[in-house]
């Protein structure tokens, strides 16, 4: 089964978002049936460790290694780390372009948990992708539908873009299902802060 091990921003987040997205030139796109690919506001993660196919026989040790991240995590800190969502740009050219939003806040905190996360995997031996972690939100693929000129414009309307506050509350390992429609089924869910709050 193909795994993830994420963080959602809260619906309020996600809505903020959303509304800015709307805004965009690949929104406005999108709304005219042109394919950018928007994320769906329910599947609007940041990925802390992408396994990628792991056999059935070795889930409980995905759990087991990220519930130990968790924990090592909790000790660490007195809350949840608090983030927001905003800046932004884009990667690749062409038809890898990718819309994304950055993470303020306290962000050291989630590259502390990804390091945590991936440490206890490399432990287990399970597979993960070693690519540096950079917390971040895919929000667009729009490959080479858009115009270079609106994918830029959008990057500097992200620049400016600073959506609400909120608090970092679990890490949650997901499944993702690859088809036409992408499914994500969240399997299980650690606290990221202790219970003395």
């Amino acid at each position: 089964m193909r795994l993830f091990a994420a963080i959602y921003p809260p619906p309020a987040a996600v809505a903020d978002l959303t509304r800015r997205i709307t805004g965009l030139r690949v929104g406005a796109a999108s709304a005219a049936g042109v394919k950018v690919r928007l994320a769906e506001p329910d599947h609007l993660h940041l990925t802390l460790a992408f396994l990628g196919e792991v056999p059935d026989d070795r889930l409980v040790d995905v759990e087991s290694a990220l519930g130990l991240a968790a924990q090592a995590f909790r000790d660490g800190r007195a809350g949840s780390p608090r983030l927001r969502l905003g800046g932004g740009g884009s990667f690749g050219q062409g038809r890898s372009t990718v819309l994304w939003v950055d993470v303020r806040g306290e962000a050291d905190a989630l590259d502390t948990l990804a390091r945590l996360v991936r440490d206890g995997l490399r432990r287990a031996e399970l597979p993960h992708d070693d690519k540096p972690f950079r917390a971040h939100l895919t929000i667009a693929r729009p490959g080479d539908r858009v115009a270079d000129a609106d994918v830029r414009a959008d990057r500097e309307t992200l620049h400016g873009y600073v959506g609400p506050e909120w608090p970092a509350g679990e890490l949650l390992l997901v499944r993702s299902r690859p088809n036409a429609e992408p499914r994500y089924d969240r399997l299980a869910a650690w606290p990221l802060c202790g219970a003395h709050h």
